[in-house]
């Protein structure tokens, strides 16, 4: 509290800005990747102010550590798109696990999120690059409704035919849900251009975070792309939820027979490349997911305005 002169009476004035970083995740470069916002200390910050936040930087999500205690390298974390507050985010997590460890030192941190405990490990690679793999909470999958798969395809302006019939349409879960759906060819997915509007109410209405549209490369490698306009975002770069999810959605078809790296690359089609690699184990349905992370400046939103549609 700020005092007068005469150090009778608090001055009204307001509180200091909190420190907003800014970083790109899943990639090396600064021009690829999923850009996050971070607030390593919004213990003071209420959630209007917290949305008003992520709103102002613009990007898919900003996550906030409203508590912490660094001696045992255990945060509290909330996640914010530009217009509502998300349970989990995987690439905010992997930019604030880089964030902390520049600032704390490598090794292993725990995040509290709605969605639930999230440990993160942090380590530095021979380039010296922070490398962040998180555990993902609980994964599961279950096949889409004849309902749900209709909505999404009509908001998509995708066929049926459009479809690999190898891998099903899946609403599947890594922190958020995510309806996962596979194209038959890498031109298929390269040409993404959907109803904003209708294909957010259909996910509004389905509780889904993201689409993760997805293209087989080979048994380890997928390309992808994830919509997500319920966040007041065209599409997603990186994402490090739906990867979790797309893993245990992996683990329940029994694509996974044994422990497993997988690598998606993602962001491609709108020019920011990412590289996610997720690691799932049939004998668990925790997934991890690694990545990097690399600071930015200001650079424009990725607001439904700023973004090809």
């Amino acid at each position: 509290m700020t005092i007068d002169p005469d150090g009778e009476n608090p001055l009204n004035q307001p509180e200091p800005s909190p420190e907003i970083l800014r970083y790109s995740a899943f990639t090396h470069d600064p021009a690829g990747g999923n850009p996050a916002g971070v607030v390593i200390d919004a213990s003071g910050l209420d959630d209007a102010t917290m949305l008003a936040i992520a709103a102002e930087v613009g990007y898919s999500e900003t996550a906030f550590v409203v508590r912490h205690d660094e001696a045992s390298r255990r945060f509290r974390v909330r996640y914010f798109s530009p217009l509502a507050e998300v349970a989990f985010c995987g690439h905010a997590t992997v930019a604030l696990a880089v964030v902390l460890a520049e600032r704390l030192g490598p090794g292993e941190i725990v995040l509290d999120t709605l969605a639930g405990e999230i440990p993160v490990a942090t380590r530095v690679d021979a380039e010296g690059a922070v490398l962040a793999t998180l555990t993902s909470v609980p994964t599961r999958s279950r096949p889409a409704t004849d309902t749900e798969l209709d909505t999404a395809l009509k908001a998509l302006a995708w066929a049926p035919g459009d479809l690999d019939p190898a891998l099903p349409p899946h609403v599947a879960f890594g922190g958020n849900e995510h309806l996962v759906l596979a194209a038959a060819s890498r031109a298929r997915l390269a040409d993404l251009a959907y109803d904003f509007e209708g294909l957010a109410e259909v996910m509004r209405r389905h509780g889904w975070t993201t689409v993760h549209l997805v293209w087989r490369e080979s048994p380890n490698r997928f390309h992808a792309r994830d919509p997500f306009p319920v966040g007041g975002v065209v599409e997603d770069p990186a994402t490090g939820a739906a990867s979790a999810a797309f893993g245990g959605y992996l683990r329940t078809l029994g694509l996974v027979t044994g422990p497993a790296g997988i690598t998606l690359r993602q962001g491609e089609d709108m020019g920011r490349p990412s590289d996610l690699l997720i690691d799932v184990d049939p004998r668990s349905p925790r997934v991890r997911v690694t990545g990097q992370a690399v600071p930015i400046g200001r650079e424009p939103s990725q607001s439904r305005e700023s973004l090809p549609r």
